[in-house]
């Protein structure tokens, strides 16, 4: 049996990793700064990424590492750099102390562009971090993820009922992957040689992305609502981002640094993993239908 050290198991991602690792019988070590509930082929380790000691426990006894953990909203770029560099750091280096030799991380499609954003271009140096390692590493670049539990798309969908969905500047395309799709790439990796030493950037499939406009009517074909895409110029985005920090301040969601990377044009993947290692399964507008069901279900929508 496999056994992994899991970061970020608590967040959105790191969720449906432990739901469909422990389906397929892999044995987890997951940290956690909170006391969780006991759960079958979890073992939960107390602790967070700013501390030795309880990485070296959670690494004790693994077989590989997958780092999922990170910071996608901070305040400013030493927030990004605390959680992503250093935290990915301190990572790799209890798992070198141990002599585990697979490392997988999740990285962001946003690594490819580091001077667009602090965000970016503190996940592009966590990757740096570990490409100078002699880790058996992959890292995954997954574009925007949706699905149950994420906090992030949500606002999207709400945006959608309302039959209005303001959008970055029109000709720009993206790339998106439902979680439990990226999640089926995540728990394959760890005790196999496939993709050792690549980057690689997993999606729906959809061939050249999505145009915004696209993407934000089938959210509201998702969400029984017609929607009105509305791209709105930079300005108007940086002063829409101003009014949300005035606002909702550490909180914000449309912050400076995700104005800077939605106006991007090309958020395409571009190294997908090939097709005899993993490939898409599942249809994005039913995954986006789940995903509106299960918001309403929580009382979300």
């Amino acid at each position: 049996m496999t056994v992994v050290a899991l970061t970020g198991g608590t967040g959105f991602v790191g969720s449906h990793v432990i739901d469909q690792a422990t389906a397929a019988g892999i044995e987890l070590r997951a940290l956690t700064r909170r006391p969780q509930p006991d759960r079958a082929g979890v073992t939960w380790v107390a602790g967070a990424l700013d501390d030795a000691a309880s990485l070296a426990t959670l690494v004790e006894g693994a077989d590989a590492v997958l780092h999922v953990a990170g910071v996608i909203n901070a305040p400013d770029r030493a927030g990004f750099a605390a959680g992503n560099i250093e935290g990915t750091r301190n990572v790799i280096a209890a798992a070198e102390q141990a002599g585990i030799r697979r490392f997988v991380q999740v990285s962001s499609i946003a690594a490819r562009e580091p001077d667009l954003s602090d965000y970016g271009w503190s996940k592009a140096e966590a990757d740096k971090v570990l490409n100078t390692s002699n880790l058996d590493w992959t890292i995954v670049r997954p574009p925007a993820i949706f699905g149950p539990r994420d906090n992030e798309m949500l606002e999207l969908f709400k945006l959608a009922i309302k039959h209005v969905m303001p959008l970055p500047p029109a000709g720009g395309r993206l790339s998106i992957i439902a979680v439990e799709e990226l999640v089926r790439l995540l728990i394959a990796l760890p005790a196999s040689n496939a993709l050792t030493r690549q980057i690689v950037e997993p999606d729906d499939g959809a061939p050249n992305g999505w145009d915004h406009r696209d993407l934000a009517r089938a959210i509201g074909v998702a969400t029984d609502s017609k929607v009105l895409p509305l791209p709105l110029p930079r300005m108007i985005l940086d002063t829409i981002s101003t009014g949300d920090r005035l606002v909702r301040g550490k909180r914000a969601k449309l912050t400076p640094d995700r104005v800077r990377y939605f106006c991007h044009k090309d958020w395409v993947s571009h190294a997908r993993p090939p097709a005899d290692v993993w490939a898409p399964q599942v249809d994005t507008r039913d995954a986006l239908a789940a995903t509106a069901a299960w918001y309403r279900a929580q009382g979300l929508l």
